[in-house]
């Protein structure tokens, strides 16, 4: 089993035909999982609303959107529908049965809400705020997944949760990835995005070991902390490799499994 993470990078570039082809390929001998992100689009459309996105900063170097009430409806109507869906026809029209879902179907992710938030300001000064509607995830529910990738189907998954009082909640696409991997017991966590790896002092790191990467991640820039962050997650949830590759080269699954590009992490 793999679960691909595509970032919202390539569903903005154009999802090519080189990955369609590669996605086919690997469905002949392994079970996938999709999910997506796509924060840069819910930025747009919202602000094109009239409603202005804040992001804010944790203490170790991870960049959030603050999700109000108003903002989390925005969130997963464009999450849930329109990128979701633009994923969902893309995949069927290059013959992949695909099914778009959200972590709302069948309750798939839930998640604790956050009371407060502690971020950094632009004198690196620590605040303490409200927590609004974002969640970290705590439970997995796999039953309708299994059912999906069992017959032959590729479930296309929104990261958005359902809190403990049935709340939305925005949850991290990465770290939702890394989380489903894990409770799927995949073989591999797939990251593409829209770069070939880490990269740490001009060079990208080809392999990494958990204890190397969790070294490595205070020294790693905004963005791609969140994948190496998440990376670190799966493999502790008991996922056996993680990679962190570019969608953008030509059999970029084929590629990243074969280590030929991409940062891998490793227990």
């Amino acid at each position: 089993m793999i679960v691909l993470k595509i970032g919202g990078d390539i569903f903005e570039k154009g999802m090519s035909t080189s990955l369609s082809k590669d996605i086919r390929k690997i469905l002949e001998r392994e079970k996938v999982v999709l999910v997506h992100g796509g924060g840069d689009e819910v930025t747009r459309i919202a602000e094109k609303l009239g409603k202005k996105q804040i992001f804010v900063t944790s203490p170790e170097g991870i960049r959030s959107r603050y999700t109000d009430g108003e903002t989390v409806q925005l969130y997963t109507m464009v999450m849930a529908g329109k990128i979701n869906k633009a994923i969902v026809r893309w995949l069927l029209s290059q013959g992949i049965s695909a099914v778009g879902l959200s972590g709302l179907d069948a309750g798939m992710l839930r998640a604790e809400r956050k009371k407060r938030l502690v971020m950094v300001d632009e004198r690196n000064r620590k605040r303490i705020i409200e927590g609004g509607y974002t969640g970290k995830i705590h439970q997995v529910n796999t039953n309708l997944l299994k059912v999906l990738v069992t017959n032959g189907y590729v479930p296309v998954v929104a990261p958005a949760a359902l809190g403990n009082d049935y709340e939305l909640l925005n949850v991290d696409s990465d770290r939702a990835a890394a989380q489903i991997a894990g409770a799927l017991g995949a073989d591999k966590v797939i990251f593409l995005t829209d770069v070939e790896g880490v990269l740490l002092n001009g060079k990208y790191v080809e392999k990494s070991s958990l204890a190397e990467a969790e070294l490595l991640l205070p020294k790693i820039g905004a963005g791609m902390n969140k994948k190496v962050l998440a990376s670190i997650e799966a493999i502790k949830a008991g996922v056996k490799e993680a990679i962190i590759s570019t969608g953008f080269v030509d059999e970029p699954l084929t590629k990243a499994i074969s280590h030929e590009v991409g940062t891998v992490i490793t227990p």
